[in-house]
């Protein structure tokens, strides 16, 4: 830019200077005769009046100081001190018809080049003639007029240049800052972000769009490391809990076949499909798991009446305790209803298999959320644990261990869908004696926040429903 700007102010600058100077020295130039000829005709009129006296005249006009008068011949009859002893200054004499003329001669070496203006007085043949001048400016003779133009259009080139470096780089300063935090800029830290001018100029505009870039690729990078974490954490749990059935399984079949005659085929069988239906259950549990970790429901999101939702799947149910039910009508919840029934029944096994000799599904609603709440009479689950029994294959003491039913994946799929439906699940200590699950759900639109219908309506009479 500072290149292109200087060739743009030599090509400009330096013929403007040029002509500029050539008009100044001829604008000098004429001023100088301006000067001759006006003391010439002071002269002039002079001599026709008769005021010139004696052979000494004295020009008024400031540079003009020689000055001559001089009669046909020629002869000089007057003269000015410069010009006293000289000869004629020229031999240029002006005719009747063009009484004026101006030369610049350089005949005189003592006095250099000077410029006459020559001034006929009169018409007539003996008229005198009035030579009026003077040397020459050595300013324009020697050329430092021109150095002065060169020396101007110089500084205007270098001052062109200077300012446009300046500018130009001050411009460009949060260009460079911003080069310089991207080259910072890491695939491991996306956070940082450039610095944004406070203008609206296009660098600040820059400044924004790689701002909302990065914070794209920020979030890109957190949905990956999470779908990668979530694939690590299917194959780790995979790998390591289905190790177990399938060398137990492996162990019978071998052993099996060593000794024939002592196997009884039925119980093998028996024991062979009780191990390949844990198996399956394992992996459908942790392919949902999957799915959900990966944003990828699979159904359609719905306006689901979780009351509705809750009383069909108990009487769907066969349970070895009766289901107390607590539930309010019309509480609606936008959700993928065969999830949502997998939770129901994910809760309903945790709560059968721990319970003495009560089970109770509530559905109310709590400000702009739903609630379904399942409490048992069972031992309840240590502070210590409410927030682990969430993960995946948690192992607690006896009264909670996964090995009396079920995968040990049951909870973690509650939680995985409660967060994929933007609630919670919570475990806390219940007024029955054992554990509470409070599952919290945004209410759909058409229930937001409803006040709860009277007791009556509550759903109570279905206390003994299976």
């Amino acid at each position: 830019m500072t290149a292109l700007i200087a060739l743009l102010s030599m090509l400009l600058l330096i013929p403007s200077g040029v002509l500029a100077g050539m008009v100044a020295r001829q604008e000098l130039t004429n001023a100088g005769w301006l000067d001759a000829r006006h003391a010439a005709d002071l002269i002039a009129a002079a001599d026709r009046v008769g005021r010139l006296s004696g052979p000494e005249v004295t020009s008024s006009v400031p540079g003009v100081d020689l000055v001559q008068v001089v009669a046909p011949g020629p002869r000089v009859i007057a003269a000015s001190p410069a010009a006293r002893g000289l000869p004629p200054l020229t031999s240029v004499w002006p005719s009747p018809s063009d009484p004026q003329s101006d030369v610049q001669t350089c005949a005189h070496p003592a006095l250099g080049c000077i410029r006459i203006s020559a001034l006929r007085v009169t018409s007539s043949d003996d008229s005198t003639v009035v030579y009026a001048g003077g040397p020459v400016q050595g300013l324009i003779s020697t050329g430092v007029f021109d150095a002065l133009f060169s020396i101007q259009v110089a500084l205007l080139i270098s001052l062109a240049v200077w300012a446009t470096w300046k500018i130009t780089g001050r411009t460009l300063r949060p260009v460079e800052a911003i080069r310089a935090e991207l080259a910072a800029t890491n695939v491991n830290d996306l956070s940082s972000r450039v610095p944004e001018p406070n203008s609206d100029d296009e660098v600040a505009r820059l400044a924004r769009t790689v701002n909302s870039t990065l914070e794209r690729l920020e979030k890109a990078k957190t949905g990956m490391d999470h779908a990668l974490a979530q694939q690590r954490q299917f194959a780790s749990d995979a790998s390591h809990e289905l190790r177990t059935p399938v060398a137990g399984l492996r162990a019978q079949l071998e052993e099996a076949r060593l000794h024939p005659e002592d196997t009884d085929l039925d119980d093998l069988l028996g024991r062979a499909l009780r191990d390949v239906d844990r198996l399956q259950a394992i992996i459908t549990d942790l392919l949902l798991l999957a799915r959900i970790g990966a944003g990828a429901p699979g159904a359609a999101t719905r306006e689901v009446d979780l009351s509705e939702s809750v009383r069909m799947e108990v009487s769907r149910r066969a349970d070895r305790l009766p289901v107390q039910l607590r539930l309010t009508p019309g509480v609606y919840v936008d959700a993928v209803d065969t999830q949502i029934a997998r939770v129901l029944t994910n809760l309903l096994d945790n709560a059968q298999r721990h319970a003495r000799r009560l089970v109770r599904v509530e559905v109310r609603p709590a400000g702009d959320s739903a609630e379904l709440v399942v409490d048992d009479d069972g031992d309840g689950v240590a502070e210590a644990d409410r927030a682990r029994i969430f993960e995946r294959f948690t192992r607690l003491d006896a009264s909670r261990c996964r090995d009396r039913g079920g995968t040990g994946l049951g909870l973690a799929i509650v939680r995985d869908i409660a967060r994929a439906h933007g609630g919670t699940i919570e475990v806390s200590a219940s007024d029955a004696g054992g554990a509470r699950f409070v599952l919290c759900l945004p209410l759909a639109a058409r229930s937001g926040g409803a006040a709860p219908p009277p007791a009556s309506h509550a759903g109570s009479g279905l206390a003994s429903t299976r």
